[in-house]
């Protein structure tokens, strides 16, 4: 995964709390077979505090964003598929 420099910043100037459940976030990112998690109930195996959705409905290969925790904090990132290394970009991370 990498990050943008200010989503980079942006994270690592999160409380502990919020910088947690990034990293927990992240490790379900890149462990998933298909990171957008498209199709019914894809994401029903994510922990209950995280939710995947597309950024915009009529882009849905485009930016997603995970909600964490309910909102109070969440993950823009885009994903490119590639045969040798798939990869995840991160451009925004937020926690209030």
């Amino acid at each position: 995964m990498d990050w943008t420099k200010q989503a980079q910043h942006d994270f690592q100037d999160m409380p502990a709390e919020g910088s947690d459940l990034v990293m927990s976030a992240r490790a379900e990112l890149v462990s998933a077979e298909d990171p957008y998690f498209r199709g019914i109930d894809a994401d029903a195996s994510l922990p209950h505090w995280m939710t995947v959705r597309p950024l915009a409905s009529t882009s849905p290969g485009g930016p997603h964003i995970v909600d964490l925790a309910g909102g109070r904090g969440w993950l823009i990132y885009t994903f490119m598929r590639r045969h040798a290394d798939p990869q995840i970009v991160v451009t925004e991370a937020f926690w209030a």
